[in-house]
C-alpha cells in the first residue's frame, strides 16, 4: 500500500503541486503560535507540555481517525494515506525553484535566478556570482530533499498508516515555528533533532550509495559536526562528497537556532571537495536525488512484496 500511496502522491504533485505556505505551513503555524501564546511563561516544562498538544494531541486523532476507516475499508484508508502524503511531502512544489533557478543562470540571468533563490529560500540573497548562486541552490535542494521527501518517507514506512510522515512534519514545523522560544523551544528542537537523527543518516547513506561513496564519507566524517544543525550537517556533508563539489551549509535563517553560529568555526574553509559549484553542478544534484528517489520507491515495491509474502503464508 505504501508504494502505490507514494506513486499516486507522486502524479498528482506533477499534475496539481501543492500549495505548501498556504494548505500545510500557515494553518500548522497559527495552531502551533496559538498554544505558544497561551503557554509560553519562558520555561523548559511548559515547552514539553506545548509540544505535546501541538504534536501528540492531532497525531492521536489521526491516529484513531486512521483505525477507524482501516476497519471500515482498506479503500479509505488508502485514502488517508495518500492525502497525508500529499500534504506532508514537497518534492514538486520545490523543485520547480531549482528548475528555473539552473534555466536562468544557464541563460546568464544572474538578477532573476538570486530573486528566484530569495523566495525560494524566505530570506533575501544577496549574492551577484552565479557559482556562489549555484552552489546556494545545490544546498538548498539537498536540504529540502531531506527534509521534505527521504525523512517523511522514512518516518511514513516506521510508523503505521500516516503517523510517521506527520510526526516528522509537525514536529519539523514546530522546531520551525518556536526556535526563537529560548527555553521555551527548547524541546520542540530536541524533539526533531531526535526524530532527524536516524532519516538524516539515511539519507547521507543513500547519497553515498548514489554518488562517490568514499568521498562521501570522507566528507560526512570530517566536515558534518561543524555545525549546529546535526541532520543538516550530515546531509550537506554527504552530499557533497558525492557530488564532488564544495559547498557549505548556508541554510535558510529559519533553519538555524536561537544563539547558535551557523558554523561552530568559522576558521573552518567550506565542506565537500576542491572542485566549485557550478550550473553544472546543478544538473549532477539533480540526478544524485532523482536516483535517491527510485532506490527509495524499489525499497519500499520490494517492502510491499515481503508483506504480501507473509500475509500470504
Amino acid at each position: 500500500m505504501s508504494f502505490f500511496a507514494l506513486i499516486v502522491v507522486f502524479l498528482l504533485e506533477q499534475l496539481k503541486p501543492l500549495n505548501y505556505p498556504r494548505w500545510v505551513a500557515r494553518p500548522l503555524g497559527a495552531w502551533m503560535a496559538f498554544w505558544a501564546r497561551h503557554m509560553d511563561a519562558g520555561k523548559y516544562p511548559q515547552g514539553v507540555l506545548g509540544a505535546v498538544i501541538a504534536v501528540f494531541v492531532p497525531l492521536l486523532l489521526l491516529g484513531a481517525l486512521y483505525g477507524g476507516f482501516y476497519r471500515l475499508n482498506v479503500i479509505l484508508a488508502f485514502l488517508v494515506n495518500v492525502l497525508t502524503l500529499y500534504l506532508t511531502l514537497g518534492f514538486r512544489q520545490f523543485s520547480h525553484f531549482y528548475t528555473d533557478i539552473q534555466l536562468a543562470l544557464r541563460l546568464g540571468d544572474v538578477a532573476r535566478a538570486r530573486a528566484l533563490l530569495s523566495e525560494w529560500r524566505g530570506e533575501e540573497v544577496f549574492a551577484d556570482d552565479a557559482g556562489e548562486l549555484a552552489r546556494m541552490a545545490i544546498e538548498t535542494a539537498l536540504a529540502s530533499a531531506h527534509r521534505h521527501v527521504f525523512a517523511v518517507l522514512l518516518w511514513f514506512v516506521l510508523l503505521p498508516g500516516p503517523l510517521g510522515a506527520v510526526l516528522y512534519r509537525l514536529s519539523h514545523l514546530l522546531c520551525e515555528n518556536w526556535y526563537m522560544r529560548e527555553e521555551f523551544g527548547r524541546f520542540s528542537r530536541q524533539l526533531f533533532w531526535a526524530l532527524d537523527w536516524l532519516p538524516a543518516r539515511v539519507t547521507a547513506v543513500v547519497f553515498a550509495g548514489m554518488g562517490n561513496f568514499v568521498d562521501a564519507f570522507y566528507c560526512w566524517r570530517r566536515y558534518a559536526t561543524r555545525w549546529y544543525d546535526p541532520g543538516l550537517g550530515i546531509v550537506i556533508a554527504s552530499g557533497a562528497g558525492a557530488l564532488g563539489v564544495r559547498l557549505d551549509l548556508d541554510v535558510p535563517e529559519r533553519a538555524r537556532w536561537p544563539g547558535d553560529a551557523r558554523r561552530k568555526d568559522d576558521s573552518v574553509g567550506d565542506s565537500g571537495m576542491d572542485e566549485a559549484a557550478d550550473v553544472e553542478f546543478m544538473q549532477g544534484a539533480v540526478g544524485l536525488v532523482w536516483r535517491a528517489i527510485v532506490l527509495w520507491l524499489s525499497l519500499l515495491l520490494l517492502l510491499g512484496f515481503a508483506r504480501l509474502a507473509a500475509y500470504s503464508s
